[in-house]
């Protein structure tokens, strides 16, 4: 892999960290694929924060590195985006998504890269955010019955 993939990686990573992305995670696929060096995933959970994501890794990849995707896809539905910038893909998922995707199974063999400490701390953010979710669901549940 190469260092400007790694700065890509870090910018992108820290970027999704700062939209607060849950579950941000980068592996090193460069020795399995020849098309590109790394893959960043981040989820979130709904799809206005999946476009607010992949719009927030655009633009500080253009303004900071002078990188543009070559090609972007999902936006139509924002359950998906995938960014590609030839040394890395970027793919931001709707957190059903990411639990029905499971991505991290396929590269799970490949070195997973350092990421910057806000990145790492998303570690976990979707489940614990499905829990609290599934606790207010049953509590305004329980709250109908009475």
């Amino acid at each position: 892999m190469t260092d400007r993939s790694q700065e890509l990686i870090t910018t992108a990573a820290q970027a999704a960290a700062d939209k607060l992305a849950h579950d941000i995670v980068a592996y090193d696929v460069s020795d399995v694929l020849s098309i590109t060096d790394a893959f960043l995933l981040a989820s979130a959970p709904n799809d206005r924060q999946v476009k607010s994501i992949v719009d927030e890794i655009e633009e500080r990849l253009q303004k900071e590195l002078g990188a543009k995707p070559v090609r972007r896809e999902g936006d139509r539905d924002a359950r998906w985006i995938l960014l590609d910038y030839v040394d890395i893909v970027v793919h931001v998922q709707h957190s059903e998504e990411r639990v029905f995707y499971a991505l991290e199974r396929l590269w799970k063999d490949c070195p997973e890269l350092d990421l910057p400490e806000d990145a790492k701390a998303t570690r976990g953010k979707a489940e614990q955010h499905a829990k609290l979710q599934a606790a207010e669901e049953a509590a305004q549940l329980d709250g109908d019955w009475r």
